[in-house]
């Protein structure tokens, strides 16, 4: 492996799934990729047309959560890129996992089941059945 996409919001299963990607992957590049919320879901862009005021919401979350990302990594001596995507959750993930060139990708699950799983769908299924490379689901 040399080069792991890691899936990062602010979650415990997203914070599972970097810690993984440290730990079983050491000589990897990392790369994380946090996705922003969009105004119209059905949109997807690599660099969002909205409202400085969104803009800048999704801004301060996204610094938020590259800087988490960035300590998590620095508690097992790592460094990592990041990419900031828009739009569709699994959608953005993969795209990502296309333009990025990784060799694998690491996602955290929240482990919804029954009904909750039907209304709201699995962002990491959705990854696993797309994704052009291997994706490692980490339960958080």
């Amino acid at each position: 492996m040399t080069h792991v996409l890691v899936a990062m919001d602010d979650s415990d299963p997203a914070r599972a799934a970097l810690r993984h990607a440290c730990e079983h992957y050491p000589h990897a590049d990392l790369t994380v990729v946090h996705v922003s919320d969009p105004v119209d879901a059905s949109l997807f862009t690599r660099v969002p047309d909205r409202s400085s005021s969104e803009e800048r919401r999704d801004s301060s979350q996204s610094a938020a959560v590259f800087e988490e990302a960035r300590a998590i990594a620095a508690g097992y001596d790592r460094e990592l890129s990041t990419e900031l995507f828009a739009g569709d959750p699994a959608r953005a993930i993969v795209e990502c996992a296309a333009e990025t060139d990784v060799d694998h990708v690491v996602i955290g699950n929240h482990g919804r089941t029954g009904v909750s799983r039907v209304l709201l769908g699995s962002v990491a299924e959705s990854v696993v059945r797309r994704s052009p490379v291997s994706v490692t689901v980490v339960r958080g």
